[in-house]
């Protein structure tokens, strides 16, 4: 069934044309992920679909109803049934002091309530812990509507979607598959691209060298042959200058060909980028940061209890846990250096925050990256062209970048800094997929200490060699990546769910015997002592099902 169609759709800001879509059509089966640089127009697009804004030109018909989950702005209701609010584990009613994760919950409970035929969603794994994440992709799965979503989670877009539209130079491309698919769809279209413009050349070159062999030929027949006679050389020069006729006209056809052969341009090679971190700054002993005895509480909310943990030289640690645990004090503990956690002498440390404190709003970009540089401009340009911040872009001032931009100058200024520990607490948050993408290939290749806070299971997986989680108050390492720590960690879940189920089949079994006991009670039974032990087994049986 069709959802949505537009036709013709033009948006300019200014005198920039930001998109230009001749159609498109949603359907009901469209599970539909958008991806693209930051700016390409990927908010302005579902804006016009859903009429919140119109485009200049163009039309675009809404045949069914829709819901929105969007970051920056609050529900269209308040509130949501009790029963939607227990599931999605938030209050029934909207209140400004919630935390970015229960406000995104609050929005997904209300958009399913909502019963519409289509859902739009914009980065809404954003403030989302894994868990939160997880939860999300297992609503979205169970509902029978389209969906449109916006997001920098690959995995999220993996899991969900049965097809990218690609936003680029003003356009969409449609890609058919998950977001894997997309990607290796890319890079076959690159090689063919190379490919083609390899052969273009290749075929160019040779019609090339046809003219100048040619033209060569051409040359040699004006020279008439030696002892020759007058008449003769006159007959033989009007035979050279046919040949030379001919000759030409090779040379002309062959230059047609050239003018027809169809252009391909020279794909755009992307150079790597290759941290050269002097040997004077590497630190030698074994364990980088160390924490005993961590004690930390807030209110009457235990963050840390006797918790301890350690860091070791060289190794890439992803620090995870549910919104809350105590991820980002735990950070702010080791930059102020608590007394319960040593770092090792020598060690520089480069901090990402998320408020991106670093970046000096009245300095340009360049300015801000080459201010405390090891590198010269060039590298610097570089890495910034990579994290596609170009050409004129570079002297734009700090003070009128976008959330996402401020993101990656402010992981280029930390990066090309004179440091030997780097520290980043949520790097990927509002970065586009291309520029994460950068940012993962240069962190596996960091030959230093890494410590990083994400939710992003994909990004965690390819960098992360070690795994740190906080529960319980207490501090966990795991030796290896998300994907190990994740089927060690569902294995012991379900050893454990086993356990629970065998516990809940004696309690059954212990329920149904009570239950007999009341129904028909001996002289020896005491009413009343068999009515709490009924209850005490209801609880324990509630509480054990809910474990599972």
């Amino acid at each position: 069934m069709l959802l949505i169609e537009g036709s013709n759709i033009k948006k300019y800001f200014g005198d920039r044309l930001i998109l230009d879509i001749d159609n498109l059509k949603i359907y009901s089966g469209d599970r539909i992920g958008i991806v693209g640089a930051n700016g390409v127009g990927k908010t302005t697009l579902i804006n016009i679909l859903t009429k919140r804004f119109e485009p200049d030109e163009g039309l675009i018909k809404v045949y069914e109803t829709y819901a929105y989950i969007y970051q920056l702005e609050e529900p269209d209701s308040k509130k949501i049934s009790n029963e939607m609010a227990s599931k999605f584990r938030v209050a029934a009613i909207w209140n400004e002091n919630m935390s970015g994760g229960e406000k995104t919950r609050f929005k997904l409970a209300r958009s399913l309530e909502f019963s519409s035929s289509l859902i739009f969603a914009d980065e809404p794994t954003s403030n989302m812990d894994i868990d939160g994440i997880e939860y999300m992709e297992k609503k979205f799965k169970e509902y029978k509507g389209a969906l449109i979503i916006i997001s920098h989670d690959r995995s999220f877009l993996d899991k969900l979607c049965n097809k990218i539209w690609e936003i680029e130079h003003g356009m969409i491309k449609i890609y058919n598959g998950n977001y894997s698919d997309y990607g290796l769809q890319k890079t076959q279209e690159r090689e063919r691209a190379e490919f083609e413009y390899a052969e273009y050349v290749k075929e160019k070159d040779r019609l090339r060298n046809v003219i100048i062999d040619t033209k060569q030929k051409s040359k040699n027949v004006k020279k008439t042959p030696k002892r020759m006679g007058n008449s003769e050389a006159r007959l033989h020069k009007m035979g050279d200058q046919r040949s030379k006729v001919n000759i030409d006209g090779v040379v002309k056809n062959v230059k047609k060909r050239i003018e027809h052969l169809q252009i391909k341009e020279k794909p755009n090679k992307q150079h790597d980028i290759k941290l050269n971190i002097p040997d004077s700054n590497k630190l030698y002993g074994k364990i980088i940061i160390e924490g005993k005895n961590i004690n930390r509480v807030f209110g009457e909310k235990s963050i840390f209890n006797n918790a301890e943990f350690k860091i070791y030289n060289e190794s890439k640690t992803a620090l995870i846990g549910p919104n809350g645990c105590g991820k980002s004090t735990l950070i702010k503990m080791i930059l102020n250096e608590n007394y319960s956690i040593k770092i090792a002498e020598g060690a520089k440390i480069g901090y990402f925050s998320q408020n991106m404190s670093i970046l000096k709003e009245e300095l340009t970009i360049i300015e801000n990256v080459m201010e405390k540089s090891i590198y010269n401009e060039t590298f610097a340009r570089l890495l910034l062209a990579r994290l596609l911040i170009k050409g004129e872009d570079i002297y734009k001032k700090v003070s009128v970048l976008s959330g996402g931009e401020r993101v990656k100058v402010s992981f280029a200024k930390i990066l090309v800094q004179d440091i030997n520990l780097l520290i980043l607490d949520e790097p990927t948050n509002y970065m586009d997929i291309n520029s994460l993408e950068v940012v993962e290939k240069v962190l596996k290749e960091y030959s230093r200490t890494l410590l990083f806070v994400s939710h992003d299971r994909r990004f965690i997986n390819s960098v992360a060699d070690n795994i740190m989680t906080i529960e319980n108050c207490k501090i966990k390492s795991f030796n290896g990546n998300y994907e190990k720590y994740m089927a060690q960690r569902n294995t012991k879940l379900n050893d454990n769910k086993k356990e629970i189920e065998k516990e809940i089949l004696v309690l059954q079994n212990k329920l149904s015997e009570v239950i007999g006991r009341l129904s028909m009670p001996s002289k020896q039974d005491d009413i009343s002592i068999l009515d709490q032990e009924y209850c005490n087994i209801l609880a324990k049986l509630k509480k054990l099902k809910a474990n599972i």
